[in-house]
């Protein structure tokens, strides 16, 4: 579904990105770990297109993208969720939800009534302005706002951000079920390592702009690899 080959990025003359090489499969979730500062995010903005690579390949499902523009590629299939949720607060929980079907390839802009399957505490507060919500609620309707959009990929930047451990563990349940039920392939970048262990796939850890371990969720929990790679 998406594959990145020898990316390189950087700001100004600064580089950031060394040569990033990843696959994600339909329907797989791939936790992207790492210290503060290793390029987690801005391999997440390269992505998305807000920031072009220097050099590399991007593509999703075989079509080359690292060369187009943010909202070209969110109409092939990427929605980003960025860290700080990223949600219109003076607008509306509705208006939000229909920001959010302007990404679609099919033009559709009706929000799809499975998001409140999935959602039903927005289906309560459509009217309700985003800035209101609690934070839990907050990550939600960026959630649904992102699958509005009928990606094939999501980029999760630090979901867990400020949230109470109980909707930690709902958020975490919900990323599984997009994965399992809607084939989306997801890029889960979270400091919170038991929520990213526990519902990945697969785990890779970056360090200074480069991926230097990668294996299954069960081997990175191994208490040497953690203080490794991860500790401060």
């Amino acid at each position: 579904m998406l594959r990145v080959a020898a990316i390189h990025a950087a700001y100004g003359s600064v580089p950031v990105l060394n040569g990033i090489d990843l696959g994600l499969e339909r329907g797989e979730i791939l936790a992207l770990l790492g210290r503060n500062g290793v390029g987690k995010t801005t391999l997440m903005r390269v992505l998305i297109g807000v920031l072009k690579a220097t050099s590399g390949t991007i593509e999703l499902a075989g079509q080359e993208v690292s060369r187009l523009a943010p909202h070209r590629i969110a109409h092939l299939g990427i929605a980003y969720v960025p860290q700080g949720r990223g949600i219109f607060p003076r607008l509306s929980v509705l208006e939000n939800l229909k920001v959010g079907t302007r990404a679609r390839g099919d033009g559709k802009e009706i929000v799809p009534e499975e998001i409140f399957v999935y959602f039903p505490v927005l289906k309560a507060r459509l009217t309700q302005t985003g800035g209101t919500l609690s934070g839990g609620e907050q990550q939600m309707l960026a959630f649904a706002r992102a699958l509005c959009g009928a990606p094939k990929v999501m980029l999760l930047d630090e979901p867990s951000e400020g949230i109470q451990p109980n909707i930690v563990q709902e958020l975490g349940r919900l990323i599984a079920t997009f994965a399992s039920e809607r084939g989306i392939a997801v890029i889960l970048v979270e400091q919170n390592i038991d929520l990213a262990l526990q519902v990945a796939h697969r785990a890779t850890i970056m360090e200074k702009g480069r991926i230097v371990h990668e294996g299954r969720p069960e081997e990175l929990r191994d208490e040497a690899v953690l203080r490794r790679y991860l500790a401060i």
